[in-house]
C-alpha cells in the first residue's frame, strides 16, 4: 500500500453491499482510470466500520476523511474535488446532531470514541480477501510465536491469565476450556469454531468473518496446537454468503503460504479447516445441537455431561468457541495477558462487541470495554433514541435473555451484572425500545 498517495476505502460488509457499496467501488476504479491516476490511488474494499447508520462509508488516508452516505453518484466529486484538487467535498461529511460542526476524522465522533477495537482490530481498515494485509498488521505472528517460542501449556496458560472468557454467551473461561480438551486423552481431536449467530439483531460474528477471517483462521490454529487437534470446522449458517465466500478465500490463502494444512511453518503441527453449513436454526447456536447438526443429525441439545470436550463431533474431544472468541486470541498472544486483563472489570476482562439496533439513532456495530455501563452505549454511542422519545427499555442476550429497562441504565455492563440484572450477555445483540414499542 506504501506505493499509492491515496488509498480510498470502501465499506464491504454486507449492509454497505447492499447498498451502492458495489457500485461505489465500481465507480472509483472507472474514474481513477480515466483521470490516470492508476499509481497514485488505491482502492480497498474493507470489512464493516461498525457506523452502520451513515453507510456506505467511504474513507480516504492518509488524510483519515471519513465520507458517510455516499451514493456512486458522488464519486466524480470526490475523485475530482478531494483527489485532485484537494478540497474534500463538505457535503459528504459527517456533521455532528448536536453541535452542528462537522466532524472529519472517525476518531473524533462520539460513535467512536468510547470504543476499544480488539476483536474488532481489522475490520474497516484491510481488505479481508488480501491475506498480505493481514499480515501486515501482526496477522499470523502469533501462530508463528506459539508454534516456536512456547509449548501448548505455555499458551493456554496465557489465555487463562488473559481472564477471556467465551464470547458466545456462555461465558465460561477460553483458558480452562482448551485446558479440559486438552487433557483428554484422543489421536483425533477438533477444533469448532461456532459461526451460528442467531440472536436476533445480532451481526457481530457475521461482520468479524466478513472483515477479518483471518483471524479466526489464526486462532483456530492455535486451538488445535493447544488442545491436539489436527481437524477444524467452521459451523456458519448458509444465509451469510458474504462472510462464507471471503472465509474459503481465506483458507486458501493460508493453505498457499504453509499456514494450514501439513507441517504448518516447518514445525511438524498438521492443522486444516472444513466449513459445516446451518440452516438458521437459533437451537444450533448450543453446542451439542451443532455438533449434532455437524454430524447430518437433527440440531437437538443433550445433556452434559459428557461434554464436547470429551465426546463431541463423531464422539471424539472437540473444543467449541464462538467468532469473536477467537479473534480475540491472536492479540493475547501478540500484545500478552496482562495487557488484555488491563481492560474491563475485575470478573469480566477485555471488550465485548455489540450489535445497537431497534430504535436508536446510531444503528451499528461497537466495541467496547467490558464495564461500560448502558447509559453510555445507548447515548454517547449510539446517539440516543430515534425521534427523541422517551428510553423504554434494551434486550439483551436473544432470547434466552431478558428487557432492561431505564432503572438499568447505569450499570457497568459485564457478565455477572447482566445476569443479576435479570438478563445476559448472549452473543452481543442489543435492541433498543422507546415509548412507543
Amino acid at each position: 500500500m506504501s506505493d499509492y498517495s491515496t488509498h480510498v476505502l470502501v465499506c464491504g460488509g454486507t449492509g454497505c453491499k447492499a447498498s451502492e457499496g458495489e457500485e461505489i467501488r465500481n465507480r472509483f476504479n472507472a474514474l481513477i482510470r480515466e483521470y490516470s491516476l492508476d499509481d497514485e490511488v488505491q482502492v480497498v474494499t474493507t470489512g464493516c466500520f461498525g457506523f452502520c447508520e451513515m453507510g456506505p462509508i467511504v474513507k480516504l488516508l492518509p488524510d483519515k476523511t471519513f465520507y458517510v452516505r455516499v451514493s456512486a453518484s458522488d464519486v466524480d466529486e470526490i475523485i475530482r474535488e478531494h483527489i485532485v484538487k484537494g478540497r474534500p467535498v463538505e457535503r459528504l461529511l459527517y456533521r455532528d446532531p448536536v453541535t452542528g460542526s462537522i466532524v472529519r476524522d472517525s476518531h473524533k465522533m462520539d460513535f467512536y470514541k468510547k470504543q476499544v477495537r480488539v476483536a474488532l482490530r481489522n475490520c474497516g481498515f484491510i481488505d479481508p480477501e488480501n491475506v498480505e494485509e493481514y499480515i501486515a498488521r501482526d496477522g499470523y505472528q502469533a501462530l508463528a510465536k506459539c508454534l516456536s517460542e512456547m509449548t501448548p501449556a505455555e499458551v493456554v496458560n496465557e489465555i487463562k491469565k488473559s481472564g477471556l472468557r467465551g464470547r458466545g454467551g456462555g461465558g465460561f473461561p477460553t483458558g480452562l476450556k482448551w485446558e479440559i480438551t486438552a487433557k483428554v486423552p484422543g489421536d483425533v481431536k477438533y477444533a469448532v469454531c461456532n459461526a451460528d449467530e442467531g440472536d436476533p439483531g445480532a451481526f457481530m460474528d457475521r461482520s468479524i468473518l466478513e472483515g477479518d477471517p483471518h483471524s479466526v483462521i489464526e486462532a483456530m490454529a492455535i486451538n488445535g496446537y493447544c488442545t491436539g487437534a489436527s481437524n477444524g470446522l467452521v459451523y456458519i449458517r448458509a444465509e451469510y454468503p458474504l462472510a462464507i465466500t471471503r472465509l474459503k478465500i481465506a483458507i486458501d490463502q493460508a493453505r498457499e503460504l504453509g499456514l494450514l494444512g501439513k507441517n504448518i511453518l516447518g514445525t511438524g503441527f498438521d492443522f486444516d479447516i472444513e466449513l459445516r453449513y446451518g440452516a438458521g436454526a437459533f437451537v444450533c447456536g448450543e453446542e451439542t445441537a451443532l455438533i449434532h447438526s455437524m454430524e447430518g443429525c437433527r440440531g437437538e441439545p443433550t445433556f452434559k455431561p459428557p461434554f464436547p470436550s470429551e465426546e463431541g463431533f463423531l464422539g471424539k474431544p472437540t473444543n467449541v468457541n464462538n467468532v469473536e472468541t477467537y479473534a480475540n486470541i491472536p492479540v493475547i498472544i501478540n500484545k500478552g495477558a496482562e495487557w488484555f486483563a488491563s481492560i474491563g472489570t475485575e470478573k469480566s476482562k477485555g471488550t465485548k462487541v455489540f450489535a445497537l439496533a431497534g430504535k436508536i439513532n446510531n444503528v451499528g456495530l461497537i466495541e467496547v470495554p467490558m464495564g461500560t455501563t448502558l447509559r453510555e452505549v445507548i447515548y454517547d454511542i449510539g446517539g440516543g433514541i430515534r425521534g427523541g422519545k422517551k428510553f423504554k427499555a434494551v434486550q439483551t442476550g436473544g432470547p434466552s435473555g431478558g428487557m432492561l429497562t431505564a432503572d438499568f441504565l447505569d450499570i457497568p455492563i459485564d457478565y455477572d451484572n447482566l445476569i443479576a440484572a435479570g438478563s445476559m450477555m448472549g452473543s452481543g445483540g442489543m435492541i433498543v425500545m422507546d415509548e412507543d414499542d
